[in-house]
């Protein structure tokens, strides 16, 4: 019978959790700086494309088609962006991804002004979005290896989703600065310059990637994440979590153009993410007893339930509040999933696991952006928060009906069906 001990020489991951300990994690800010640089952009990409072509164009429905391959794009190579990462490295994926990305999205601006037809928009849109670095989900992996068999991954997983949640203060704010003050095509001109720059910083940070094609000391045969039964109902957990930002996005620009303060599109829209960011900070701060699994139920039924009252606010300032409740409802979502991926994925698949739901939340912002646009266009004002509404009862439901399959399989066994090796735990 074989032991197989796994420990973390940092101090920082064996002390009681907390971000103060998670910070002095050695070689964290190597990746933390370049990381959220590079990361900034996906929060300006669709806002950017959204606020561009409607300009040129007049149409929320066309601005919303044109966002909505960008994140279908997005959502279908993503995964795929990871398992090469998995297998061959970070870098490996992240140099020549930023550089398609940054001339994709020259190309989409260039035709946007244009004024070419919707289909060469449509053309466009495919590389700008497939090309979308996976830096969030690069950058949790690398925690993964830098705190392996530690308390202060949940510490993590929280101190991520703050992150994420920061850029999406941020990104709307700078985005809608740039295209309503500067011009409209100055969103997607920043967004490229940024991903190229900080792309490629976080790129250089070869130190702390995580080895290719390896999980702990030994190589393993790759399989997929997504044949993990868990993975897939955080699937469509997450499409409902997309289903906010992308109706949220084309519902409140539409919102405050039909009030005459198109500048308000960004402030509301920083409410809800700040909203997202502060319920984060606390999630990352408890020492939580409850099982994830219910943690999960819990915060998605809050989530349902503030998301189904965005369609009734009539002025900025209830929309405002009610944004900031449905931005508190999400972080605890995010940060249950993400950490939930920790206990059902193997170390050698969870950069694929951590962009397979990167990418559920794009293909659900991609689908309420369509729809959500078409809803503007052809209903009353405000018909498109009805998307987060559905989009996240739908999710509600799968959940409860499936959420034995968020369960962790027994520990010094298979995960699950399909991924063929086994993960180093205190007594084999």
């Amino acid at each position: 019978m074989a032991s197989t001990v796994t420990t973390s020489k940092d101090p920082a991951a064996t002390s009681r959790p907390g971000y103060g300990r998670l910070l002095r994690t050695r070689g964290a800010w190597t990746f933390l700086l370049p990381g959220f640089a590079a990361r900034q952009p996906f929060a300006m990409l669709t806002l950017s494309i959204v606020l561009l072509v409607q300009h040129t164009t007049g149409s929320y429905g066309a601005a919303g088609a044109v966002a909505a391959v960008t994140g279908v794009s997005m959502a279908l190579f993503a995964p795929y962006s990871g398992r090469l990462a998995d297998r061959h490295g970070q870098r490996a994926v992240l140099v020549p991804g930023v550089l398609v990305h940054t001339v994709a999205g020259l190309a989409l601006t260039a035709l946007a002004l244009s004024h070419a037809p919707l289909w060469a928009l449509f053309a466009a849109a495919v590389p700008t979005g497939a090309s979308v670095p996976q830096i969030g989900p690069m950058v949790r992996a690398r925690w993964g290896v830098r705190l392996k068999g530690s308390p202060l991954m949940t510490t993590a997983a929280a101190f991520e989703s703050v992150t994420d949640e920061f850029t999406f203060v941020v990104g709307p704010l700078l985005a809608t600065a740039l295209c309503t003050a500067v011009d409209p095509a100055a969103g997607l001109l920043t967004e490229a310059g940024l991903t190229l720059v900080g792309g490629l910083l976080f790129a250089a940070q070869k130190g702390t990637q995580p080895e290719a094609g390896r999980d702990g000391h030994a190589r393993v045969e790759y399989v997929s994440a997504l044949r993990v039964p868990g993975v897939r109902v955080l699937i469509v957990i997450f499409l409902g979590i997309g289903s906010v930002f992308g109706g949220m996005q084309v519902s409140l620009a539409a919102f405050t153009e039909s009030i005459g303060e198109p500048g308000l599109n960004g402030v509301l829209y920083g409410v809800f993410a700040a909203g997202n960011m502060l319920s984060g900070i606390a999630c990352g701060a408890i020492a939580w007893k409850a099982a994830p699994q219910r943690r999960l139920v819990i915060g998605y039924t809050a989530l349902a339930l503030t998301a189904s009252a965005l369609w009734t606010a009539h002025s900025a300032l209830l929309l405002a509040g009610l944004g900031l409740l449905v931005g508190m409802c999400i972080a605890p979502a995010l940060i249950t999933g993400y950490t939930l991926v920790e206990n059902l994925v193997p170390a050698g698949a969870r950069t694929e696991a951590f962009t397979w739901l990167t990418g559920a939340v794009a293909l659900g912002q991609a689908a309420a952006v369509t729809v959500a646009g078409q809803l503007e266009d052809r209903l009353w004002g405000g018909a498109g928060f009805l998307v987060p509404m559905a989009g996240t009862v739908l999710a509600l439901l799968t959940l409860l009906a499936l959420r034995s399959r968020l369960a962790a399989g027994p520990r010094g066994r298979a995960v699950t069906r399909g991924v063929g090796h086994r993960e180093p735990v205190a007594v084999d």
